[in-house]
């Protein structure tokens, strides 16, 4: 998944985006940032993406299916590309990112219990006084 553009098949924007599911704005944005590499263009000024450009996008996108952040995932394809990587770096990342997600449970299971407690105790009858109201206002 290096830098190079070898490929297969060259495509240009729009079959990248088709053979990769990524909407073509988001290529735009990932092609600005620099996490996905400037293709080599044809002498008409097309671009061409190759198969380097598929494996990179599609890495990009399970990354992010997976809420990695783009720095997270800008770190991690700078092992890659580096061809420095190895298994600790890549479980170090990977290991504080999931303590995120498990926290990012954890609350979320805090404000479940917190609204579930407060709805049930809401009648849902037509009258002003509200214990969801009543609970947001303290």
């Amino acid at each position: 998944m290096g830098k190079g553009h070898a490929s297969v098949k060259a495509m240009q924007r729009g079959a990248l985006a088709r053979a990769t599911g990524c909407n073509l704005e988001t290529i735009r944005y990932y092609e600005t940032i620099g996490v996905m590499p400037d293709p080599p263009r044809d002498p008409n000024g097309y671009r061409k993406y190759g198969e380097d450009h598929v494996r990179r996008l599609r890495f990009i996108t399970r990354a992010r299916a997976l809420g990695f952040s783009l720095d997270e995932i800008k770190g991690l394809l700078s092992l890659v590309d580096s061809h420095s990587q190895t298994c600790a770096e890549v479980e170090g990342v990977a290991a504080a990112h999931l303590k995120e997600v498990r926290d990012k449970i954890a609350d979320l299971q805090r404000i479940e219990k917190a609204l579930s407690d407060t709805v049930a105790q809401c009648s849902g009858a037509q009258i002003p006084d509200c214990p969801v109201l009543d609970a947001l206002l303290i």
